[in-house]
């Protein structure tokens, strides 16, 4: 067992409560701590802006990837599609798909999360048939058979927990309905729609393990259960059902949005809320480094309050290493309560280990985007 060295210490002109009530002399919040926002920590106040570099060399860098522009994410298999952001416990993929699909899909990798970042399908698997729209998360257990049959041309965000599985946070003192209950996950039928998909035609599966591509052949349809019983299935929930935790007076950590969590990462969904309204309460993101983790952020829709020039399907990358907060408008922005309400809806994963790019993302990088803190003349 291990435990955190841990002796609260103070120096110099400081606030008592984190992201509130700063000394007039630095009114720049920078926090330092380990394990995500879940371990030990400091605050430094500073006279300057933890972001305010004027050059930056080498391969550590925030990145803006534009997944607008991929070429090779459209097919009718899942599996066609390149990684773009992966590590060995973390695949992140969008995929573009506007026909049904002629084969089932089948990851023995890990589980799968779809983002259904445009369009809606029937969704049709081994638990049955689910109506799928744009904001849907859908959690698709290891080894599940599925498929789609668009009503509209769709882009699906994936993330594959890679020898692991999708849980629900632990909510802690908030208690096991806040954020959303679970009597809010949608679950599949075998209702008439999935009973009409019955079928003695020959059907393939498309059976992805260790990252290669298996096809297996059935005479008929091998969704063809008539009810199953038990804690196990395709669950969904839209963002449009999560209740955010808010505080007037204190501006909560990204940990306090977690949506589902796996054993080396976890996903977080931004959702509208109210902007703390104290006059002492930091109003945007506090700049901080990360020490522990890499942070990406896809965006979906509004606009993210903390960022400049960012547009839905756009996604940062901001690696472990350096400090990262707040665009210097939107810090400005931010001191003057111009704004009440945010109307931003972002997907954020954080990964405990170090995400590689892919050359597929790299085709689609903004380059410049690490000059967007610099202060304008």
């Amino acid at each position: 067992m291990r435990k955190w060295t841990s002796f609260p210490l103070k120096e110099g002109d400081v606030s008592r409560q984190a992201h509130a009530d700063f000394p007039d002399s630095a009114i720049y919040e920078r926090e330092a701590g380990r394990s995500g926002f879940f371990g030990p920590a400091t605050h430094f106040h500073h006279r300057h802006a933890p972001t305010g570099w004027t050059d930056w060399q080498g391969p550590l860098r925030p990145r803006l990837f534009d997944f607008n522009n991929l070429t090779d994410n459209a097919g009718h298999s899942p599996w066609s599609v390149p990684n773009l952001l992966f590590n060995a416990h973390c695949k992140m993929r969008t995929w573009r798909i506007s026909d049904r699909m002629e084969r089932l899909a089948r990851n023995a990798d890990g589980d799968e999360l779809l983002f259904i970042h445009e369009g809606s399908a029937d969704l049709f698997c081994d638990y049955g048939h689910l109506e799928i729209r744009d904001g849907d998360y859908v959690v698709i257990p290891r080894s599940t058979m599925w498929r789609l049959e668009p009503k509209s041309d769709m882009t699906i965000l994936m993330i594959e927990a890679t020898n692991d599985s999708y849980q629900l946070p632990d909510k802690g003192l908030v208690g096991n309905h806040a954020i959303f209950d679970p009597a809010m996950l949608d679950t599949p039928k075998i209702n008439e729609a999935f009973q009409a998909q019955y079928s003695e035609q020959s059907w393939q599966v498309e059976v992805k393990r260790h990252g290669q591509v298996s096809t297996i052949t059935y005479p008929y349809n091998p969704l063809d259960a008539v009810g199953w019983h038990g804690d196990l299935t395709v669950m969904r929930i839209n963002w449009r059902d999560i209740r955010p935790l808010m505080s007037h007076r204190y501006h909560l950590p990204p940990s306090a949005h977690s949506t589902f969590v796996a054993q080396r990462f976890v996903v977080c969904t931004f959702v509208p809320r109210p902007i703390e309204s104290d006059p002492g309460a930091l109003k945007v993101p506090f700049y901080h480094d990360n020490v522990d983790y890499d942070e990406v952020l896809f965006y979906h829709a509004g606009d993210f309050f903390s960022r400049d020039n960012i547009e839905k399907g756009m996604v940062t990358f901001h690696p472990a290493g350096f400090t990262h907060g707040p665009h210097p408008k939107a810090f400005a922005a931010g001191r003057e309560y111009k704004k009440k309400f945010t109307d931003e809806v972002a997907v954020m994963l954080d990964t405990r280990d170090a995400l590689e790019i892919s050359e597929a993302a790299f085709t689609t990088e903004n380059a410049d985007y690490v000059n967007s803190w610099k202060a304008k003349p």
